[in-house]
């Protein structure tokens, strides 16, 4: 499997030493995927809680609103980077099988900012609760993100 030239994943030793502003600065701004294209800036990273923020500029739906598949993708970015932090990504990788959310306030402009948590921790299958707030605080939408851990070849 061949991960993202550009993507520099701590090992284990490593993961634990850094703080979760730095960690998420080492993750930022991978050229070429969706997160970049979106915007998303990630915050703060650890093994249970991601935060990230995303501008609602550029992601509109045609009424002008933060487009619902935005928040869901902002969710699943979070949710794919916080289970490849619980990997050995030399040998697993953690791939999003599930995404669903509920949108219960537009947003027009400015930033949301999402918070991933950690729902379960299992061998092969992990799931996120996400909420995406605006920069009032109020939550926009509530996710959901189940993702499975594949075990390749690696090194």
């Amino acid at each position: 499997m061949t991960l993202h030239p550009d993507l520099r994943m701590p090992g284990p030793d490593e993961l634990d030493a850094l703080t979760p502003e730095d960690l998420a600065a080492r993750l930022n701004g991978l050229s070429g995927t969706l997160g970049e294209r979106l915007g998303i800036e990630l915050l703060s990273a650890s093994r249970e809680r991601l935060i990230a923020r995303m501008p609602v500029e550029g992601n509109r739906q045609p009424a002008g609103r933060l487009h619902g598949g935005a928040s869901l993708a902002l969710a699943e970015e979070l949710a794919s980077i916080g289970t490849w932090l619980n990997l050995d990504v030399r040998r697993q990788v953690g791939v999003g099988v599930d995404v669903s959310g509920t949108h219960v306030r537009g947003v027009t402009e400015g930033f949301v900012t999402a918070e991933a948590s950690l729902a379960y921790r299992g061998r092969t299958v992990m799931a996120w609760t996400v909420e995406v707030r605006n920069e009032r605080g109020r939550t926009t939408t509530l996710a959901r993100c189940t993702c499975h851990v594949v075990t390749h070849g690696g090194e």
